[in-house]
């Protein structure tokens, strides 16, 4: 059983290239993905390996927070993906870091509607700003991204930091605030994925779920 969040993300990206070695390629990025299945059954899963863009962010200091379903995937989900979406907190002076790492692994950046954008510091001020790169795209977003009525800003007050044996640092955003992003985006993925937190939560040793269960 694996236990550390990035040996779990490993795994998972292993078993996503594996899976999409001999698929035909369709076309299809994350942008395309459906409610249902998600980015796993695009393009994107080809080759996937957010660790590339981890590392660079790492490097430069920028200070993004994991979200989505690779963040799933560090808490426990079974679920595969082919993306990686961030979260920052969108202040101007953070801003060249998250520009910096970016362009050291290539990535493309483009607007809410696929129009290109230069990979530069005030291109990330937007509230979302698609990328893709070598290794993995997505989204990175800021709190100014409307997110159904939640507040997002405290996400990043409350995401987790873990660090591997090599030193990498990524921050990833918690069990409860994942399940509260799944629920206020609402559709079938997400509160399909919301549930299987909620009971992997409930499995935990530790947990008060798990604890009145052992009672009984």
């Amino acid at each position: 059983m694996i236990d550390e969040p990035l040996e779990r993300l490993r795994a998972a990206a292993r078993r996503t290239r594996e899976l999409a070695l001999h698929r035909a390629a369709t076309g299809l990025g994350h942008e395309d993905a459906d409610d249902e299945v998600g980015t796993f059954g695009t393009d994107d899963a080809l080759g996937f390996d957010p660790f590339p863009l981890l590392e660079a962010l790492h490097r430069h200091g920028a200070r993004a927070v994991v979200i989505g379903q690779v963040a799933g995937i560090m808490h426990g989900s079974a679920e595969l993906t082919g993306d990686l979406d961030l979260l920052w907190d969108g202040t101007a002076a953070h801003a060249p870091a998250l520009a910096a790492a970016f362009a050291a692994v290539g990535a493309r950046l483009g607007d809410e509607t696929g129009a290109p954008l230069a990979t530069r510091p005030g291109s990330f001020l937007r509230p979302k700003v698609r990328f893709t790169s070598p290794g993995a795209g997505g989204d990175c977003c800021t709190p100014a991204l409307p997110w159904g009525g939640l507040h997002v800003q405290g996400c990043l007050d409350r995401a987790i930091t873990t660090v591997d044996a090599d030193g990498l640092e990524v921050h990833y955003v918690s069990r409860e605030d994942l399940i509260r992003m799944r629920r206020a985006l609402g559709r079938p993925k997400d509160l399909r994925r919301a549930a299987e937190l909620e009971a992997s939560e409930q499995r935990r040793p530790g947990s008060q779920a798990s604890e009145d269960t052992s009672a009984k």
